[in-house]
């Protein structure tokens, strides 16, 4: 980027343009450089400012801030891509600059790549513990990952797979593939990022593709100017939904932003517990995103907060989480006042 600038500022006297116009022109072309980047697929993305995703290993207690040791992620391709595609996990290891070591490095962690039939639609796929059948469908690819400084902050690719590998989905038209991380030995914290890609070497976006989760363990910023958050989409069955996060170690606020609503406090948890708040659905709220931003507190700092959060429907269904919003960011749509006009 620096050297394209560079020859960016060079061309006013390289072509025949007005500098004015050829501000233009330059404004245009980091505009399209800027919007190539925001469009790309890493999990946790740059909408969420999230750091990381995290998962400890099963010996840790859950003051800590991972209730059940292991996450689950889908990852949805459209119908109509068909070139071959890659699963990159950046940092993939326990040890090192970016995890959270508790004593010593002993945790080990296995992730595992899931398609075809039932992978995303078996109902134990898309609850939030790992129990049953939760690694329904089929085992495409796996690997076991300890403190191995070759992978330490770096990346490690699973693939490639074809689209049609994955379980179609009606519903999104598109085949969907699912990624479990599982702590199986230690109590360490494991801290890595995902990123679905064209390409095993570099992290070049499928085009139309997402992905989302239904519960989300993640890490918080210490920075408190830092704010986080989390899109559930809202589709039109939903009348009430009820907002749960753990160990939020009431660092702060947690508040909800709609298309209708500028900005709706919910409750927090402390170390180690549960927290739930339930509220009623708009209209307008309906197939669309909500906002949950987490408001980190400025005094007394909380550093290397792990948080917890899912949010179900008066079903008891679980809400997915799609790391690029559907309908995009939701914004608080202004109020508009109806006056009468004065008789004359």
């Amino acid at each position: 980027m620096k050297n394209f600038i560079i020859i960016l500022t060079y061309s006013y006297d390289m072509f025949p343009f007005k500098k004015t116009t050829m501000r233009i022109i330059i404004s245009a072309l980091i505009c399209n450089l800027f919007l190539i980047r925001i469009l790309a697929q890493p999990v946790p993305a740059g909408d969420e400012n999230i750091p990381h995703l995290v998962t400890f290993g099963p010996q840790a207690g859950t003051s800590w801030g991972d209730d059940d040791f292991s996450q689950t992620f889908f990852f949805l391709i459209p119908k109509k891509f068909t070139e071959p595609v890659y699963i990159r996990v950046f940092d993939p290891d326990i040890g090192g600059l970016v995890d959270e070591i508790d004593g010593t490095w002993d945790t080990k962690m296995i992730y595992s790549v899931y398609g075809g039939k039932e992978c995303y639609s078996h109902k134990d796929a898309q609850e939030t513990q790992p129990q049953g059948k939760y690694k329904s469908g089929n085992l495409l690819a796996t690997k076991t990952f300890g403190n191995q400084p070759n992978y330490d902050n770096g990346w490690y690719t699973f693939g490639p797979f074809n689209p049609s590998e994955g379980e179609f989905v009606s519903k999104y038209d598109g085949y969907v593939f699912k990624v479990i991380c599982d702590g199986i030995a230690g109590d360490d914290g494991n801290l890595y990022r995902y990123f679905l890609s064209t390409r095993p070497d570099e992290n070049r976006p499928v085009e139309g593709a997402n992905a989302f989760a239904y519960e989300y363990t993640f890490r918080m910023h210490d920075d408190p100017k830092e704010v986080s958050h989390i899109y559930p989409f809202v589709d039109d069955r939903t009348i009430t939904v009820k907002v749960t996060n753990f160990d939020w170690d009431d660092d702060g606020i947690i508040r909800i932003v709609s298309v209708a609503r500028h900005g709706q406090m919910t409750k927090v948890s402390g170390e180690d517990v549960w927290a739930e708040d339930e509220f009623k659905i708009f209209e307008e709220e309906k197939n669309t995103s909500l906002d949950i931003q987490f408001i980190k507190r400025k005094n007394p700092p909380v550093r290397n907060n792990n948080v917890v959060v899912n949010v179900r429907n008066q079903y008891g269904e679980l809400l997915p989480f799609y790391v690029i919003p559907i309908g995009g960011v939701p914004k608080p749509r202004p109020e508009i006042a109806v006056k009468k006009t004065p008789a004359k």
